[in-house]
């Protein structure tokens, strides 16, 4: 069987959006199984939510006892719905807050690939979702238990059902029954995981598409009374309880504190100028790379297609507002990149100019090769020896996926160098996050701590030592993820205190001389149970921290 008919047989009906959506799993599931819990973001979110469950207050989001009133609530309860099917608070394990992120991968990937059948063949549709999902940007946010990949997932099928009624309107299929309701509620979703975005990707592309085909009649199907009225019901019972509760505290702050600040100016140092996320997209949207000068050409010269004027009006508006937002994270445009692969979809539906072809190879084979260099600079920095397979693995594949991209598209295959680019990559994207990435010990001192801890008997949750733990010197949510909510990071004084009520101490080196004056003062004695060096990514510094307790605790030296 030709490679052509295999893609054609499992491009038709559901198989097409199952198949993008089982790319996006294999994608991200290595690194929701194998990375520790990562600094800040998502250690940030998935504390929130264990203290959610713990609380069994699922309107106030917390850390700690610190009102986290940055997004809307829905991310906490997916992740708390996963926690409570396939694990338990107190376990700690990050995979399970990680679910929802993946399943929005695969949400994005799937409706990402039926939004494009309505315009484009069916194989062009599957190319598209398998593109998306398989990118890097996406198959990274998989992993990660905050709200991008969840959004996204929304976001592409709010845009896929807009996009099919669009299509029915004039030459397309009609679209299935319930279309307009699979649009609101993806639109609703998208609302309670992270406010406005949803609503300004949509609203921005209807005013392109009002502008640019001079006619608004469609939009009149999208039977807006009935629509907002489900708008309402999914979100307003969350957002009148959170305003009853805070007494109007988490509007003020989720607009006054987090979005206001980022409109009026790179938040958090994360400022950038315009031009920041076309400048990374060669790299994020890997190894969907190659087709990024031919889906560029396609959208011009077939811009007046139904499908790429609408992909068009969802890319541009919601990249140029992007690009002009001064604070910038590169997970922001993600949302855009799903019409970015329709677009190279149509591009792959008919032979790509030399240009197109030539330029394409020579960007998947830089970023591959880039990549592949990136992968051997953090092992230089941060892994050692005994490291180097797994680095010399994950860099081969990526490299491979480049350059075999690239070779197939000289050569003029283009389908072909997509399926070995994406495969390859695939491939190489697993091994650097399950292989490589959790070997670099130094990143890792929540985790290595946690682990010590629990070697010697002293972990909260073991129910054996005396609890919370003190920390003096680390105060990273990740640590306090791993030890338990009530963890206290205060300082020496209060580290010094919990070694005096028999609860372990974590120091690190900066602080160890307060420390002892604190101990001294409190007449009480230490003892060094662990050590554990590393560097705090999130700032960094090197960092050596060591876990105390008193000489009277009994701690556990047999593991």
């Amino acid at each position: 069987m030709t490679l052509e008919r295999t893609i054609e047989r499992w491009s038709g009906g559901w198989r097409g959006p199952a198949l993008a959506a089982f790319i996006a799993f294999l994608a991200g599931l290595p690194g929701l199984i194998a990375v520790p819990p990562l600094d800040r973001d998502e250690a940030r979110f998935a504390q929130a939510t264990a203290q959610m469950i713990e609380s069994r207050d699922y309107v106030v989001i917390r850390f700690q006892d610190a009102p986290r009133f940055k997004k809307p609530v829905g991310i906490h309860w997916l992740q708390a719905a996963s926690v409570r099917l396939l694990s338990a608070p107190e376990a700690r394990a990050i995979w399970a807050y990680r679910i929802p992120s993946l399943l929005g991968a695969m949400l994005a990937a799937a409706a990402c690939a039926w939004g494009a059948a309505a315009f484009f063949d069916r194989r062009s549709a599957l190319f598209a979702g398998a593109m998306l999902g398989a990118s890097f940007l996406v198959s990274t946010e998989a992993f990660i238990a905050k709200t991008d990949a969840a959004l996204t997932g929304t976001i592409v099928l709010a845009m896929a059902a807009l996009g099919r009624l669009y299509a029915a309107r004039g030459d397309g299929p009609p679209a299935p029954r319930g279309t307009v309701w699979i649009f609101w509620g993806a639109l609703a979703a998208s609302i309670l995981i992270k406010g406005p975005v949803g609503p300004m990707v949509v609203g921005l592309a209807m005013i392109a598409l009002a502008l640019w085909d001079r006619r608004t009649g469609w939009l009149a199907g999208l039977k807006w009374w009935w629509g907002l009225i489900v708008v309402l019901a999914v979100v307003g019972p969350w957002a009148g309880a959170v305003t009853v509760a805070t007494d109007g505290g988490f509007w003020t702050e989720a607009v006054g504190g987090d979005l206001a600040p980022k409109l009026a100016g790179g938040q958090e140092t994360h400022g950038a100028p315009p031009g920041y996320h076309t400048l990374l997209t060669p790299i994020l949207a890997f190894p969907m790379t190659l087709l990024l000068p031919a889906a560029a050409v396609a959208a011009w010269k077939h811009r007046a297609e139904p499908g790429v004027r609408f992909a068009i009006a969802w890319l541009v508006p919601t990249w140029i507002a992007f690009e002009l937002l001064p604070t910038k994270l590169v997970h922001y445009t993600m949302p855009a990149y799903a019409a970015l692969a329709w677009l190279a979809a149509r591009a792959l539906a008919e032979p790509i100019g030399a240009a197109a072809r030539w330029l394409g190879a020579g960007l998947v084979a830089v970023v591959g090769l880039a990549l592949a260099g990136g992968v051997f600079y953090l092992l230089s920095l941060y892994g050692d020896g005994s490291d180097a397979w797994a680095a010399t693995v994950a860099a081969g594949l990526l490299a491979a996926a480049g350059l075999t991209g690239a070779y197939l598209m000289v050569r003029r295959a283009p389908q072909a160098a997509l399926i070995g680019a994406l495969g390859l990559g695939v491939l190489g994207h697993a091994v650097l996050a399950a292989g490589v990435l959790p070997r670099l010990q130094p990143l890792w001192l929540s985790a290595r701590l946690e682990r010590a801890l629990d070697r010697a008997r002293l972990l909260p949750r073991q129910g054996v030592a005396e609890a919370p733990v003190a920390v003096a010197g680390f105060a990273e949510p990740s640590l306090v993820f791993a030890l338990g909510t009530a963890t206290e990071l205060e300082g020496p004084a209060e580290a010094a205190q919990a070694v005096v009520e028999n609860r372990p101490a974590i120091v690190e080196g900066r602080e160890e001389a307060a420390f002892r004056e604190a101990l001294k003062a409190r007449g009480g004695t230490a003892r060094l149970v662990a050590e554990v060096d590393g560097i705090n990514y999130s700032k960094g510094d090197p960092m050596a921290l060591r876990v105390y307790v008193a000489p009277d605790v009994t701690v556990d030296e047999a593991k």
